[in-house]
């Protein structure tokens, strides 16, 4: 045998292993120990004692390499169970009869002439590890405080239904009228958890794409946050969400662990419903999805939690010593697992137990039936409640419970693990027979012949539904609930928003930097200033926020543990417990979960906070729209910047930070309020209105909204508000900014953001060569104008003998003689949403196709959007009309040279915010 110092050095887990031996002696004592453990009780034995060597070790904080996985066998073992508090037989009824109303719900909406469908093999899995939840974990809101905040994996849905049937929480009506909203209303239910459909029931909107674990981390975040900041009480939340093995391939369900990790969030936890199949097949057939899952959770610092085999399998692993059946177990493939889950006893015992004698051995004593019935953790309570318990216990780290589970479980052999048992919407007569008869539910053949199966309910004064609600009165109530209790909050008056509404004087700033102002403002107001909550991905600096750090700070639960780089210098980078800023680094994903969570806090905890997220425009609504459409389900609220927005302002970046076309993507979101501001007076108006909207009313009266503000970079020199400013018109989406004083021939130019000054210079352009008498009107929101309009236009047609209404720009517009010429810096589908409704000939500019690096005067030349274009727009619109030659167009051309890119001025330098 080699001795220690005659062995190759080698490096483990990067740990190296020719670091200074101060006492070889005793190294060897160790090495001969391990020696003698190999060579008298075999390997098997020796890596036992490895890996409890290991185990004790993390105990005693002693720094080892991580084992990116462990064998394939529960993590708690039997003997450190703890004593289960429920009674597991009134629980299996409870369970069986809601995975009976929840297949049969779906199966009832699949009937003819409905045909809606839904999905019943994900919650049949998953039934167990949702009923340990309710008897013994989830908290409730009974107690004025947040409670637990539960992401239901949506999929599983019908089985949540089916819970608050029993409970009295939902009709049989309501239950017939699942994926029936409008048809059955007020009766009908929501396929998946939605809460702007259910807004007294669900939540956290999830299903697949994987924003529900990506919420769920920035929620835990978010109540952290909130406690520090001492805003609430977050203490007594956990945050529990519900996934599948599948949705774990989206890149957004593992994409922020490390932060969790990070920030020590043990007040979360994932329960991976592992039962091996995607939609149409198996997540890993050749491997092994829950030690892949594994891996990835240990490598970025979860604590995990594997749940993979029910009691029935203990005695066969307590005799094995030699470790052949843990080897077998661990090199067998899901596909392998999931086939076993469709097959006989004796199936199981040629192709599992028979290739090995030892293991022959060890089920030869027992029958077909129980090897068939060697069940998977997720359907055992005892086991499953072992695994929450050790979750919730576990501190300093977030945790994953890996269950094992098997889809369609107990619906019978044409469901049970089959590829197509997502999509299996229909049960049979005979399927729910066999159904009936595995939950021994008392219903009668003839109820399953005839018609629609009945739901089953078990009696108001049963045992089942008396335990079912002393566990909830127990928790603190019901779950899930969404309950909105927050106070109004007192609002600042118009001093705060003063220095914005006079103008920037002979100083040219960005509409950026106009806004940070007056959120400075605004977070020195003593009433709700606390409650601004800062995000940025990376970029406050750019945006002009960096004024912030030395006051509000930047979040992070353990402070700033160094001396700061610039820590002499005046705006210096502080981090600190209670900082008001979120910092999340380059991850707009994450960024915009945290607006999500900051902004439905007013539902989920019962106070208000007012978010403020700022970022790139092109990497807003494009690169997170899912979550937008998130936040506007789960009813949050908040600003959101578009930052250095438009096609031709940032064009030294190039192609992929030139966003034309955010505005077009915010107004396919019905909850949000989209502006393109010109001048600071307009902002301020807007986030006054804003705040009023989202925060200044009873819970009734607030707006489930938010809204989005592009902003940019470009320096201007930004007027005082007008004496008599239309501030309806700045809220309704159009005003006239300033009319044309010189020339005989009319003419309306439309511009909105950083368009509006080239449309004032195209006003005098117009007045001092071509005579024209141009008015100038800035158009905030071209998409609340078109919203507006739509709803108008709808009223009408349902009510034909009512007064027809007139869209509001089409009223504000009537005086006005055109033609008219419209131009921004997106493209020409964004003003092209209100041409229907302007009364009269209408043009629009835009900024159609790829940006590009150049000077913003080029970019404009090329895309004809640049002062001296809109003169050629309106004259053309004119010629049309014949109230000026059509030789004037050429003149135009020529004169101005709108086909040489580099003839255009330049335009201002500069304006990162």
């Amino acid at each position: 045998m080699a001795s220690g110092s005659d062995r190759n050095p080698i490096i483990i887990g990067g740990l190296p292993s020719q670091v200074p031996d101060f006492d070889p002696e005793e190294t060897q004592e160790w090495l001969d120990s391990l020696d003698a453990a190999v060579d008298e009780r075999g390997r098997e034995r020796a890596r036992y004692l490895m890996l409890r060597l290991i185990e004790r070790a993390r105990e005693k904080r002693v720094a080892v390499p991580e084992m990116r996985s462990t064998d394939y066998v529960n993590t708690i073992a039997t003997k450190d169970e703890p004593f289960f508090p429920g009674d597991e037989e009134i629980e299996r009824k409870v369970l069986n009869a809601t995975r009976w109303n929840a297949a049969v719900m779906v199966s009832r909406a699949q009937r003819p002439g409905i045909g809606v469908g839904g999905h019943i093999a994900t919650f049949a899995s998953s039934a167990s590890l949702y009923d340990v939840g309710f008897n013994h974990f989830f908290r409730g809101k009974d107690d004025g405080l947040g409670g637990d905040q539960i992401f239901f994996q949506g999929h599983a849905s019908p089985g949540i239904y089916a819970r608050a049937y029993l409970l009295d929480r939902l009709s049989e009506a309501q239950l017939d009228g699942f994926r029936q909203e409008k048809s059955k209303a007020p009766n009908g239910l929501s396929s998946y958890p939605h809460p702007r459909l259910m807004p007294d029931f669900w939540e956290f909107p999830t299903v697949s794409m994987g924003l529900g674990p990506l919420g769920a981390i920035y929620q835990a975040r978010m109540n952290r946050y909130m406690e520090a900041r001492g805003i609430a009480d977050t203490s007594g939340s956990h945050v529990w969400a519900y996934l599948g093995d599948g949705e774990m391939d989206e890149p957004e369900s593992l994409g922020q662990l490390s932060i969790a990790a990070r920030e020590g969030l043990d007040n979360l936890t994932f329960v991976v419903n592992c039962n091996l199949q995607r939609l149409d097949g198996p997540v890993r057939g050749n491997g092994k999805i829950i030690q892949e899952l594994e891996s990835q959770f240990r490598g970025a610092g979860w604590n995990v939690i594997k749940l993979v085999w029910d009691r029935t399998w203990d005695p066969l692993l307590a005799q094995d010593r030699t470790g052949i059946l843990v080897n077998k177990l661990n090199t067998t493939p899901d596909g392998q697992f999931q086939t076993y889950a469709t097959e006989t006893g004796a199936y199981i015992r040629e192709h599992f137990f028979g290739g090995d004698p030892r293991l022959r051995e060890m089920v030869k004593d027992m029958s077909d039936e129980q090897i068939l019935h060697l069940g998977r953790g997720g359907h055992d309570h005892r086991k499953v409640y072992a695994a929450y318990a050790a979750a919730k216990a576990h501190k300093g780290q977030p945790t994953v419970i890996l269950a094992q589970t098997v889809k369609g479980w107990t619906l019978g052999p044409n469901f049970e693990g089959r590829n197509a048992t997502h999509q299996m919407k229909k049960l049979t007569a005979d399927d729910l027979k066999r159904f009936r008869d595995r939950l021994h539910l008392p219903i009668a053949d003839k109820e399953l012949e005839d018609g629609n199966p009945p739901y089953y309910h078990p009696g108001r004064d049963s045992a089942e539904i008396q335990y079912m609600h002393d566990r909830r009165k127990g928790l603190g109530g019901y779950v899930p609930t969404r309950v909105v209790r927050a106070k109004p909050l007192p609002l600042p008056g118009a001093k705060t928003y003063a220095t914005a509404k006079k103008g920037s004087g002979q100083q040219s700033i960005a509409t950026t930097m106009a806004f940070v102002r007056i959120l400075k403002d605004l977070m020195r107001d003593k009433e709700i200033g606390k409650r601004f909550v800062l995000i940025a991905p990376d970029e406050y600096r750019t945006f002009g926020m960096d004024a912030f750090f030395p006051s509000a700070k930047i979040y992070n639960p353990l402070g700033q543990q160094y001396e700061s780089v610039d820590r002499d210098l005046l705006l210096t980078y502080k981090e600190s417990p209670t900082g008001q800023m979120l910092h999340d680094g380059i991850s707009e994903a994450g960024c915009t979960a945290s607006l999500v969570a900051a902004g439905s806090a007013y539902a989920t905890h019962g106070e208000p906070l007012i978010p403020v997220y700022v970022f790139y425009s092109m990497f807003g609504f494009q690169r997170t729209g899912d979550q937008f459409w998130q936040m506007a389900d789960q009813l949050a609220r908040g600003f959101v910047l578009g930052a250095t927005a438009g096609r031709t302002t940032l064009t030294g970046e190039g192609l992929q930070h030139a966003d034309g076309h955010s505005q077009l993507l915010a107004s396919t979101n019905p909850a949000c309020v989209a502006y393109d501001p010109a001048f600071g007076y307009e902002i301020a108006h807007i986030v006054e209105d804003g705040l009023r909207r989202m925060y200044g009313g009873t819970p009734e009266e607030n707006e489930d909204v938010f809204y989005y503000l592009t902003v940019y970079n470009e320096p201007i020199q930004h007027p005082a508000e007008p004496a008599d400013v239309d501030v309806e018109g700045i809220l309704k989406g159009v005003y006239r900014f300033r009319a044309g004083d010189k020339g005989t021939i009319p003419a309306q130019i439309m511009a909105s953001g950083v368009a509006v000054p080239w449309a004032v210079e195209a006003q005098r352009i117009l007045a001092d060569e071509w005579d024209v008498k141009a008015d100038v009107w800035s158009a905030t929101s071209w998409n609340e104008l078109r919203r507006e309009a739509v709803d108008v236009e709808r009223y009408n047609l349902l009510h034909p003998e009512e007064e027809q209404r007139v869209p509001y720009v089409t009223r504000k517009l009537s005086g006005a003689q055109g033609p008219f010429v419209a131009v921004s810096d997106w493209m020409r589908s964004v003003p092209d949403q209100i041409a229907r409704w302007v009364p009269g000939a209408y043009q629009s500019l835009g900024a159609d196709g790829f940006g590009f690096a150049d000077t913003r005067g080029a970019a404009r030349r090329f895309f004809h959007i640049d002062a001296q274009s809109v003169v050629l727009a309106v004259l053309t619109e004119l010629a049309k009309e014949g109230k000026i030659d059509r030789s004037a167009l050429k003149t135009a051309m020529d004169r101005y040279e709108l086909l040489d890119v580099a003839a255009a001025h330049p335009g201002a330098e500069g304006g990162d915010a």
